[in-house]
């Protein structure tokens, strides 16, 4: 089998060309994409070359960990026809597929599709960031925070979460004027008109190195800051400051299927929306341009590519 697939052929070169695809085996699901999101977070690294080193990393290869797609050929407990959510594939012969999703035809285990029963089509690309955020402030040992750093999607996300699980409104720091819009039951400030310096729990959704200096003094005693963003550069801060307030950093990893379960509980009970997230479209054979527009306009909180035209 061929498919037309998103290649990143080295940092800064994409492009749209047709790939091959392993066979499937007994237990694997061949889906056909609808949507798919483009990450400014872990995307935009392999795109600009700055992505440490990972097993499987390497160019070729196709990007894209959030995909919504038909069944096509079924396996056990699903359907064809059942729209599933795709976190991503290794199903190519001739191309790296360490994320592997921004493709029209997916090779995949069943195990690792989740069905998107009463979420919409659109909205589904939004499942594994959605489940990322919960895994950061809900999984055990996690504190749902009072401050957020960041109001891009992952930011967005958080504080919907936050409100979902009946905590009080966080409050939101953004440094972007153009991303202050948006928000939901809280309140967007500026750095500079936070002056609070209590918060029992910040999390950072920004993925900013430098930052550790500026959160610690906002922290009360025994306080804690979750880093729910992906860093590429070293993390410092000076020491005084946190000694004082006996200080605690957590890092929050990837989701687990816990967290996927969770998020879909949640809109299925109308305590989460995901609606008005995805703010920009584009068509999959316009990806190249897509995918610098999603990297670089800090008016684009998420890229979701359609795939329908294509065969």
């Amino acid at each position: 089998m061929e498919t037309v697939a998103v290649v990143l052929e080295k940092p800064g070169q994409l492009a749209l060309r047709t790939v091959t695809l392993q066979e499937p085996g007994a237990d694997d699901l061949v889906v056909d994409a609808v949507w798919s999101g483009i990450s400014s977070g872990t995307e935009r690294l392999l795109w600009a070359g700055r992505m440490p080193n990972f097993p499987g990393m390497g160019y070729p290869l196709v990007p894209g960990y959030e995909t919504v797609a038909r069944v096509s050929q079924a396996a056990e407990g699903f359907a064809e026809g059942d729209l599933v959510f795709v976190p991503g594939a290794n199903c190519y012969k001739d191309v790296k597929g360490l994320f592997g999703g921004a493709a029209k035809r997916i090779v995949l285990p069943a195990a690792r599709a989740v069905k998107l029963d009463g979420i919409a089509d659109e909205e589904g690309i939004l499942i594994a960031l959605a489940a990322t955020a919960h895994h950061a402030v809900a999984s055990e040992g996690a504190s749902l925070p009072q401050l957020i750093v960041g109001h891009g999607l992952l930011g967005r996300l958080i504080a919907r979460i936050t409100l979902a699980l009946g905590a009080d409104a966080p409050t939101v720091i953004e440094t972007q004027a153009a991303r202050h819009d948006g928000a939901a039951g809280y309140a967007v400030l500026t750095p500079e008109q936070d002056t609070r310096r209590d918060y029992a729990t910040i999390c950072d959704a920004s993925g900013a190195a430098g930052l550790l200096d500026t959160l610690i003094p906002k922290l009360a005693k025994r306080g804690e800051i979750t880093l729910a963003g992906f860093y590429e550069d070293a993390l410092s801060f000076t020491f005084p400051p946190a000694f004082m307030r006996e200080a605690r950093i957590r890092i929050a990893a990837e989701f687990t299927m816990a967290d996927m379960q969770a998020v879909k509980a949640l809109v299925a009970d109308r305590r989460l929306s995901l609606s008005g997230l995805v703010s920009h479209h584009a068509a999959a054979s316009t990806a190249a341009e897509a995918y610098e527009q999603a990297f670089t306009d800090p008016n684009c909180i998420k890229m979701a590519l359609d795939w329908s035209a294509l065969t």
